[in-house]
């Protein structure tokens, strides 16, 4: 299937997304396309498959101009789109939701359950991945909901697959198994959009890469034909000198210390601390229990025995809001669920945790309220045309922004950083990194858990290694190197 978008225009009210853009997509390659934050990525790809309806412009395919008025009849011609917010039905089981709406039924309206299972086991396999399929996908971790979606849209038989940061939520061994699948899809004749901001990966397993930026197509180009800093040149207006912001580590006293954290089935006895102005780093393969820990000591998930100390004091914590008071910030993997209410405003889920503060005679100070929300929003740079734009319509980046805005409010003492740049560009994870850099420098104590190794190695003043549930290692910034880190994750010595 070829593909081909000329000259494409959409506006949502006043804000114009999409200026003019051009695309074309060739049966058999992996396509990469790439560009900021809010850059516009997204809403190409939503116009192609009929979630959005084009303001100005043409699509053909195969030749034929074609347009759809919904993801599903996209679907029906060989064109899907996985989301970088996932579309999973929380309560239904993993196997209910590989088959929603296409359900294979007998003659008489029964479900074919065996049928059914072993499609499903063959697509599992073919991915490496082991779930359950009696699962509730809502006790699924981020990363397994991911594989569950690229599962569902290889069942589809598609000739064209969109994957919106398809890796964020995954392990090495997971990204490594999913380029697998990709070439093998691309021998078959199936071209992939490939949207990611891990420009490591768009060098490993794309043919070709469109950039954007602020809704208009920059530049189009063969993989060989370009390299990293000219790509980041493109899509940002201007060159980023180093990836990592050089850190100059002034460690304090001990912020926080956790003492024999212990969880039946999730985690084992653990042991670590953190000094004010530093960031250690955990690292792990998905489902190793680093975010169990996390949740734990944050009152989310209750734990079965262990002891918190914060700046000197034992404290119990059995709510996030009893965290919140002690001047703990957790900034969740799953943004979507957990960490924004959609349907509010930047505003009123930036100042949810600080509520009160605004409102010291009961009624809130509207002003003071604006005023502290709008000094975030211009600080972590987060594109909006108002402060009062519904959170659902940012992109995912600025989403991210949001939610990391949202914790700076309360001035924490220690910030836990779940997956902190997943789905977030290099523009922007570089102020995120540098946001970082400064927040340790006015004492803050930094957890941040991340899959990707580089990030892990270029932010950590300590690196903490999980596997099944225990700490299995703990190197400084000057031993750690990513061989050392796997070596810990997969259990070895």
């Amino acid at each position: 299937m070829q593909i081909m978008m000329q000259d494409i225009y959409k506006a949502f009210g006043t804000n114009q997304v999409l200026t003019g853009v051009d695309f074309d997509l060739r049966a058999g390659e992996v396509h990469a396309l790439m560009g900021e934050n809010g850059a516009g990525k997204s809403t190409m790809m939503n116009v192609l498959t009929g979630l959005h309806a084009r303001d100005k412009g043409t699509i053909t395919i195969d030749g034929k101009e074609t347009y759809f008025h919904n993801p599903k009849e996209a679907e029906q011609k060989g064109i899907t789109f996985i989301h970088q917010e996932l579309n999973i039905w929380r309560d239904m089981t993993v196997l209910e939701n590989l088959f929603i709406g296409k359900e294979l039924k007998t003659p008489f309206g029964l479900l074919k359950m065996k049928e059914m299972k072993a499609l499903a086991k063959k697509q599992f396999d073919r991915l490496a991945v082991s779930i359950p399929l009696d699962k509730e996908a809502g006790a699924c971790s981020v990363g397994e909901q991911q594989m569950i979606e690229i599962a569902k849209a290889l069942m589809t038989e598609a000739k064209v697959i969109i994957m919106d940061e398809p890796t964020a939520a995954l392990t090495e061994r997971e990204i490594e198994k999913l380029f697998e699948v990709i070439s093998s899809l691309k021998k078959e004749g199936v071209a992939i959009v490939y949207i990611s901001h891990r420009m490591e990966e768009i060098f490993a397993i794309c043919d070709r890469i469109t950039v954007m930026r602020d809704g208009k197509t920059v530049d189009t180009k063969s993989i060989p034909d370009t390299n990293f800093d000219e790509v980041v040149k493109k899509m940002v207006g201007r060159e980023l000198t180093d990836r990592f912001p050089s850190r100059e580590s002034k460690l304090g006293e001990t912020m926080l210390q956790v003492k024999d954290l212990t969880k039946k089935g999730a985690f084992n006895r653990i042991n670590f601390s953190v000094r004010s102005g530093e960031i250690v780093g955990v690292s792990g393969l998905m489902g190793a229990g680093r975010t169990e820990i996390m949740r734990a000591i944050f009152g989310l998930d209750a734990m079965d025995s262990g002891e918190i100390w914060l700046d000197g004091k034992h404290v119990t914590i059995k709510s996030p809001d009893q965290a919140v008071k002690l001047g703990i910030g957790f900034i969740t993997e799953d943004r979507k669920d957990e960490g924004l209410i959609l349907d509010f405003s930047i505003k009123e889920n930036i100042s949810l945790p600080t509520l009160y503060s605004f409102a010291p005679k009961g009624v809130i100070n509207e002003k003071s309220e604006r005023d502290f929300v709008e000094m975030l929003v211009k600080r972590l740079t987060v594109k909006t045309e108002s402060a009062d734009t519904r959170v659902g319509d940012l992109s995912g980046g600025n989403q991210q922004k949001v939610v990391i805005a949202k914790w700076l409010g309360i001035s924490p003492k220690v910030l836990i950083l779940d997956e902190p740049t997943r789905g977030v560009d290099v523009g922007a994870k570089r102020e995120i990194y540098q946001l970082m850099n400064e927040l340790t420098d006015r004492g803050v104590a930094i957890i941040m858990v991340s899959s990707e190794l580089p990030e892990v190695l270029g932010m950590s003043d300590r690196i903490l290694v999980i596997h099944e549930g225990k700490i299995t290692g703990e190197l400084t910034k000057e031993e750690a190197t990513q061989e050392k880190i796997m070596t810990f994750a997969t259990g070895g010595l």
